[in-house]
């Protein structure tokens, strides 16, 4: 059935825009909500809103976030761009602060994705990120949430301007975005649950940082050295055994390293774990919604994560998921692109895994949360780096996999230290639950037009 929607010329010319998607009728039912709730833009309560500069990128130096710095609705400052010293002071008013709210401009698959400044980092952005400054902090925590509600989103998602592939999202766009005007009482209950929410979100983090310094304390793994040596000698009978020659592989400090778990009680992870590969369906079975297909890019060592996600149909999901579909309880861990992901599933989940990551099911006993968080510590990580490296894309083959090393600890200290990644899950989940009910507020009140 056709649908259409009847535009006043001054629409047009208020919206600089004549394209029919900008006014499809989903977009135009969200704006006639807000407006009944009474709005305001965005532009008059915020003392910036702009894009960010065109840097020179170096190897190391000042932070220069980039859209994969905005992700999980926040932003961090892992895997940032670096640039001179010299550049960032040129580019100083475009230094992001605590309160910030980051949205990235570019990229297919990614455009739209928003993020909150919740701690301070001493970098700037780029042109790829958007930046929103609200004046009054208070009333900053209201307008992220607002912005990841459906209001906001399909208000963004209005805005992005282009075709396939050159898609972009301008400032000039995101200022005219309609913000509901709501009661103070309100807007506090929503700010003081993002509030909460990060709360939790650091909690997290410091009690998997307490697990994993508990693991490596143990292991005498503490403050182990992981420079790399300029030059090292090597016999060939070791490179004959390990069918490589490339310098990275011998570096000392995985010798080292294998002698210090050798030194404790170990096994190999083939010996502890059965594997078993997912499989590639190819870009053309993507879909937009469905059931979902777990990509590495997916993959993190707290969660699946949402964002970028790509679905198959009923259909071919019902023909592998005997096969492919992960089980509870099972390790999924990542053997391409960024190897050595761990993640430990903890719900049911209808979905497919690629063949970039393996199901690791246990078969002795020892902890999966343990076993998960020894391969995403330097345990895990430097033998996956040792035999990944050396390509432009990584890849660590099974075979190399089932001979990782795994120091195996007392069951108590195990169980201590499950328990607090356990606990650090829980304070994530609870993060997010809270963040989710920030955003359900808003839209509530926008469906009951305002009114408390």
């Amino acid at each position: 059935m056709i649908s259409f929607s009847i535009i006043q010329k001054t629409q047009l010319e208020g919206a600089m825009r004549i394209d029919a998607e900008y006014y499809q009728l989903e977009y135009l039912d969200i704006l006639k909500k807000i407006i009944n709730s009474n709005s305001f833009t965005l532009e008059s309560i915020v003392s910036k809103i702009t894009q960010g500069p065109n840097p020179q990128f170096i190897d190391s130096g000042k932070i220069c976030l980039n859209g994969r710095n905005v992700k999980n609705n926040r932003v961090d400052s892992e895997k940032s761009n670096y640039i001179s010293e010299k550049e960032f002071v040129d580019f100083n008013n475009f230094k992001v602060k605590v309160g910030d709210i980051l949205i990235t401009l570019k990229g297919l698959g990614s455009i739209g994705k928003t993020g909150y400044v919740f701690n301070e980092i001493d970098g700037i952005f780029s042109r790829d990120v958007g930046l929103i400054r609200v004046k009054d902090e208070k009333l900053s925590r209201f307008v992220y949430a607002f912005l990841l509600s459906k209001f906001g989103d399909k208000q963004i998602e209005r805005s992005v301007t282009g075709g396939t592939g050159q898609r972009t999202l301008a400032t000039n766009y995101i200022k005219n975005i309609q913000i509901p005007k709501f009661d103070e009482s309100l807007i506090t209950e929503i700010a003081d649950n993002i509030s909460e929410s990060e709360q939790n979100y650091e909690l997290s983090k410091s009690l998997y940082q307490r697990a994993e310094n508990f693991l490596l304390e143990e292991l005498d793994l503490k403050d182990f050295d992981s420079e790399e040596n300029l030059s090292t000698i090597v016999n060939f009978s070791d490179i004959m055994e390990a069918r490589r020659m490339d310098a990275e592989y011998f570096q000392p400090k995985y010798a080292k390293l294998i002698s210090k778990i050798e030194s404790q009680n170990r096994k190999r992870l083939g010996d502890l774990v059965s594997m078993k590969k997912g499989i590639e369906i190819g870009a053309e079975q993507y879909q937009e919604e469905g059931k979902l297909f777990i990509r590495v890019s997916s993959m993190g060592k707290f969660e699946i994560n949402g964002s970028d996600q790509k679905y198959l149909n009923e259909k071919l999901y019902d023909e592998l998921k005997n096969n492919f579909q992960p089980q509870v309880a099972e390790i999924l861990l990542t053997k391409d692109a960024t190897p050595g992901i761990a993640y430990v599933l903890k719900e049911n989940i209808e979905g497919i895994i690629s063949g970039g990551t393996l199901r690791l099911k246990l078969k002795e006993k020892i902890e999966a949360e343990y076993l998960a968080l020894c391969l995403n510590s330097i345990i895990g990580q430097m033998q996956a780096e040792r035999d990944a490296g050396g390509s432009v894309i990584a890849h660590w083959k099974p075979e190399q996999i089932k001979n990782v090393v795994i120091p195996i600890l007392p069951t108590e200290t195990q169980q201590k230290i499950a328990e607090l990644v356990r606990q650090s899950h829980e304070a994530r989940k609870k993060a997010k639950e809270l963040l989710k009910s920030a955003k359900r507020k808003v839209e509530e009140m926008i469906e009951k037009g305002g009114e408390k």
